[in-house]
């Protein structure tokens, strides 16, 4: 991992453009209204919000903000089809509005999963 990975959301933020920023922001709180009982953090140095094993990574990058819930793309799979995705994973264009409706579903269908085996 690299010697200068952020402290906190805030550190993260922080080293992008304004327009980026605003993005990361309006993710960060779809999530956390989604979740608010999950633990945010910064894991493989991303922003990412934990309940129990379940966990939501996302990133900034030059043109988009990858949205990393795991399992929980599978069944959405026909609402992210305007957005390049994998498995694991889907990007949002940073010059497009954030789905935030879909973030949301995502992020909560996420969180159920494995709900009987949480340790936290």
């Amino acid at each position: 991992m690299s010697r200068n990975v952020a402290k906190d959301f805030d550190d993260y933020a922080d080293r992008f453009p304004e327009k980026t920023q605003q993005v990361l922001r309006k993710m960060r709180l779809t999530v956390k209204k989604a979740a608010p009982e999950a633990k945010e953090s910064i894991s493989y140095g991303m922003p990412t919000f934990i309940l129990g094993r379940n966990r939501v990574y996302f990133a900034a990058y030059k043109n988009h903000i990858g949205f990393y819930p795991g399992g929980a793309i599978a069944p959405f799979k026909e609402d992210l089809s305007a957005y390049k995705s994998t498995k694991g994973g889907v990007q949002f264009p940073i010059n497009e509005p954030l789905p935030t409706g879909l973030v949301s579903r995502i992020v909560k269908a996420r969180m159920k999963q494995n709900v009987g085996k949480r340790k936290e």
